[in-house]
């Protein structure tokens, strides 16, 4: 399986309908503090938007809705891991992307057979408090050793600078958060995350 190189996550339809008519391929839903209601509906209305851009959508720890709303794609992090029922989501076709932080995570991950794995936080990141520290460079080529060939994503305080490195460290793909999100004029920020992705592509 081959992911796009720019991968953007979002916290609501709202931001893939405003952000995906741009060329992005690849988005995902995190949605953190949404009831279950509220989710199904911001759900639906990004797939809708996803199938009409031809972008993949990739629902964020929510596996159960994946499943009920015929998604094809799932992500989760070591703590839903541990929860999520592997073969009910295999069986719905449903692929499944895994976040790993240390080799621990790591070998939990490829355990469960995933579609790709992502590693983080590569760079410094405002997005949430971590007890990991900045994993580097080096670590990208590593995990990308142990991962190959299944698709390796790098995050955590990425930019359209260093994404050049990460990708010649062997990321496959580089996820974007805040860099986007927070930046005064989000549009003109995912143009640039997609021309500077596009040599990878």
């Amino acid at each position: 399986m081959k992911l796009d190189p720019f991968y953007l996550i979002v916290d609501s339809a709202a931001w893939v309908e405003r952000l995906v008519p741009l060329g992005v391929r690849l988005v995902q839903l995190r949605s953190k503090d949404m009831d279950e209601d509220g989710l199904r509906a911001e759900i639906r209305k990004a797939k809708a938007l996803c199938a009409r851009h031809d972008c993949q959508l990739i629902v964020n720890d929510h596996w159960r809705l994946a499943i009920e709303e015929r998604c094809d794609f799932v992500h989760l992090g070591q703590e839903d891991l541990q929860t999520a029922n592997l073969p009910a989501i295999r069986a719905a076709g449903i692929r499944l992307g895994l976040s790993t932080h240390d080799h621990d995570e790591l070998e939990t991950a490829m355990a469960a057979r995933p579609d790709y794995v992502a590693l983080g936080p590569v760079y410094p990141t405002i997005l949430k408090t971590m007890k990991w520290a900045p994993q580097g460079l080096e670590r990208v080529r590593v995990w990308k050793g142990r991962v190959a060939p299944i698709p390796l994503v790098a995050i955590g305080g990425l930019n359209p600078e260093r994404l050049d490195g990460v990708f010649e460290a062997g990321a496959d793909s580089g996820a974007v958060v805040t860099d986007i999100t927070l930046n005064p004029d989000s549009e003109a920020r995912t143009r640039e995350w997609i021309g500077k992705t596009e040599q990878w592509r």
